[in-house]
């Protein structure tokens, strides 16, 4: 039997729902600092608007881990019903598999091959959906890939608000305005940064592990099809080749089997001579007295011979 776990994906799942949860209890308690440090004199919108995509984009990427770990979820417990079914050899339960599913598509695929007589193709099969899957997480690697991009472009912008500052604070000489503006920028260039850094933290480590439930589900997908599907409805040479030998084998188990019972036989055949012999040697003397009682009661009664 494959050891597949049915529940990698509800463990990251339940996983990402006690790290949001400690996020938000984290925020709730820094909740004044944050306020402080976000939102407390801002001469410009530049740090909503880039603190706002980023948490946005971090948002939408979440969204999209909890969507493909519900969806592996789900085609987890579909394979593991799939797995039972074959070992049980209960393949009339394979119709309770949801068809949409991976393994019910590839049974689908390789059946239809095997119908029309065509080489089945494992590598092929294999690369193909990985090549599926891979674009199901395009997403993922572009949220994965631009989130702390973000912050590296908050800091330039907000350097650039910094240094307008310090410009006009050198050619207007000693302004306040101009002051307080290069202080927003260096600050606001601290919070992006700081903003893309934590939500890069925890989003890369539940692609990470979404990576994972993927890897875990089309492994499990593969052993299936190279443990039960290809024996089943392979129609290659070395398949061919195989069930003759494993044909050949059968036979000469069988011979054994037969040769084993001839032996038998033939040590019954022995003994049950053996026993008639003896039985023959213990009522011979029997048989010789009642001939002998006979003789005397006809030679006394003065019977007639026997005709």
């Amino acid at each position: 039997m494959i050891d597949f776990k049915t529940d990698f994906s509800r463990g990251v799942l339940l996983r990402l729902v006690v790290a949001l949860l400690l996020l938000g209890v984290g925020l709730a308690y820094a909740m004044p600092f944050i306020l402080r440090f976000y939102f407390t004199d801002q001469l410009t919108t530049t740090g909503y608007i880039i603190n706002g995509a980023i948490v946005a984009l971090f948002l939408l990427g979440m969204g999209d881990v909890v969507v493909n770990l519900v969806r592996y979820m789900r085609e987890e417990r579909a394979l593991g019903r799939f797995i039972k079914a074959l070992d049980g050899d209960l393949y009339s339960t394979l119709e309770n598999v949801d068809p949409r599913s991976l393994i019910q598509r590839r049974l689908h695929t390789v059946q239809t091959l095997a119908k029309q007589n065509a080489p089945i193709n494992h590598n092929a099969l294999a690369a193909t959906l990985v090549a599926k899957e891979s674009t199901r997480i395009g997403l993922l690697k572009f949220i994965n890939s631009v989130l702390i991009l973000t912050g590296v472009f908050g800091t330039i912008v907000s350097l650039s608000i910094a240094l307008l500052g310090a410009a006009n604070l050198l050619e207007a000489g000693q302004e306040l305005a101009n002051m307080q503006l290069v202080i927003h920028g260096m600050s606001t260039a601290l919070n992006t940064t700081l903003t893309a850094i934590v939500c890069y933290f925890v989003f890369g480590y539940f692609y990470l592990k979404v990576l994972d439930a993927k890897t875990h589900l089309l492994s499990g997908v593969e052993q299936v099809t190279a443990l039960y599907l290809m024996p089943k409805y392979s129609h290659t040479a070395d398949h061919l080749l195989h069930d003759v030998a494993g044909l050949a084998r059968n036979l000469r188990q069988v011979s054994e089997a037969m040769q084993a019972a001839q032996r038998e036989l033939l040590d019954t055949t022995r003994a049950l001579r053996e026993v008639v012999a003896g039985a023959e040697r213990q009522f011979g003397p029997v048989a010789e007295d009642i001939s002998a009682i006979r003789r005397l009661l006809r030679d006394g009664f003065r019977l007639p011979e026997e005709g």
